[in-house]
């Protein structure tokens, strides 16, 4: 069937009469009925089909579900074919689950969507208020035509198979990491969690990368040394020799600190900090509490320690106070004291968690922090 009720490409041409149409006789096919325009049967069996292919997509995304829950990724029975099940099982049962939306959708148009022809005469580029109150009005009978508004049954299977996809990378928000809670409760090596580190009563500092103990007595002022605890080099002499492989590059990264001696009148101390420098001598976490950046960049006139990613300023003399920059909190401080050989060692672990402040923090302030276990 044709259609030549377009409005006139010479329409408003004083020189043209209106009823004439540049080509009267556009040479389409006669009009070949579709099954589903004749028999109701065949129509029916097509919107079976077509919520069919929806159901089957909510359960592909359902399928997609249960894979990435179960599957035990780098188990010799999780692997199809050389490749990780899981990989594959998410691959395959979402590629199908959108597969068969899409599907769905132009069985939908095929079968089911009006299918009359339609002729088109060439305009102007600027087209005239009544083509563009024409083509509205097409929009709008396309939108009737496809019976969304008649075949609820349909329209809902299509909406529900949609939002069930959409809500289906929801689920990937689990490979974020576990909350605090759940790495507290998995934890099983010493300073694990968000809340600890590896430091603890008496233990030595020791500088990075050497292992080898700092001395009180060898630090000159203005000297800044990146240092670690002593159980970072683990022996059978200092009894951490336990700690090793992942357990122990986590217990590196969290208990980097920086000391630096100052002239102690310099140094005003934090509420129950009083005892918490030797001589001048100060210890902070070296990881910014911004986004976790490793700082020691020392200006030794004013005691400001400077993040080199987003220039987040720090107080070395005020209890790491934050004087420039995005960071949102002061660094942690370590209380520090001296051992019998006259070796800085810790009084106790940091008295809040190290790095970038998080949502489960239960103190923000250095009032909140308590004093550390002398």
């Amino acid at each position: 069937m044709s259609d030549l009720t377009s409005p006139d490409p010479h329409d408003g041409h004083p020189d043209t009469p209106a009823s004439v149409e540049p080509v009267t006789d556009p040479g389409l096919p006669e009009h070949t009925w579709r099954p589903t325009d004749v028999d109701e049967k065949a129509e029916k069996r097509a919107e079976r089909q077509i919520v069919g292919m929806f159901m089957l997509s909510i359960v592909c995304v359902i399928a997609f579900i249960a894979v990435y829950v179960t599957a035990n990724v780098g188990d010799d029975w999780t692997t199809i074919l050389g490749l990780g099940a899981s990989n594959v099982g998410l691959g395959v049962f979402l590629g199908l689950a959108l597969l068969l939306i899409g599907a769905g959708i132009i069985q939908w148009a095929r079968k089911l969507m009006s299918d009359h022809e339609m002729v088109e005469m060439r305009h102007a580029i600027a087209s005239p208020e009544e083509d563009r109150a024409a083509t509205l009005a097409a929009l709008q009978a396309g939108l009737e035509d496809s019976g969304i508004g008649r075949r609820p049954l349909v329209r809902n299977s299509l909406f529900a198979a949609v939002g069930v996809v959409a809500l289906s990378p929801i689920l990937m928000l689990r490979d974020l990491g576990e909350t605090n809670a759940q790495v507290t409760a998995n934890a099983d090596y010493p300073g694990a969690g968000l809340e600890h580190t590896v430091w603890e009563k008496n233990m030595r500092v020791v500088r990075d990368a050497v292992g080898t103990p700092v001395k009180a007595s060898d630090l000159q002022i203005g000297d800044l040394v990146n240092a670690q605890p002593e159980a970072i080099f683990p022996t059978k002499e200092n009894g951490y020799e336990d700690l090793e492989g992942a357990a122990l590059q986590i217990a590196k990264s969290k208990a980097a600190i920086v000391v630096v001696r100052m002239e102690p009148e310099d140094i005003i101390p934090g509420e129950g900090r009083d005892n918490w420098s030797v001589d001048g001598i100060v210890a902070y976490s070296k990881i910014c509490t911004h986004v976790g950046c490793p700082i020691s960049l020392y200006e030794r006139t004013t005691h400001h320690l400077l993040c080199p990613c987003h220039q987040s300023t720090f107080d070395l003399a005020d209890s790491g106070r934050v004087v420039f920059g995005p960071a949102g909190r002061h660094l942690p401080q370590l209380p520090l004291d001296v051992d019998d050989e006259g070796y800085l060692i810790a009084r106790s672990d940091f008295t809040e968690p190290v790095g970038p402040s998080y949502w489960e923090r239960d103190s923000k302030d250095i009032g909140d922090q308590g004093e550390a276990d002398v």
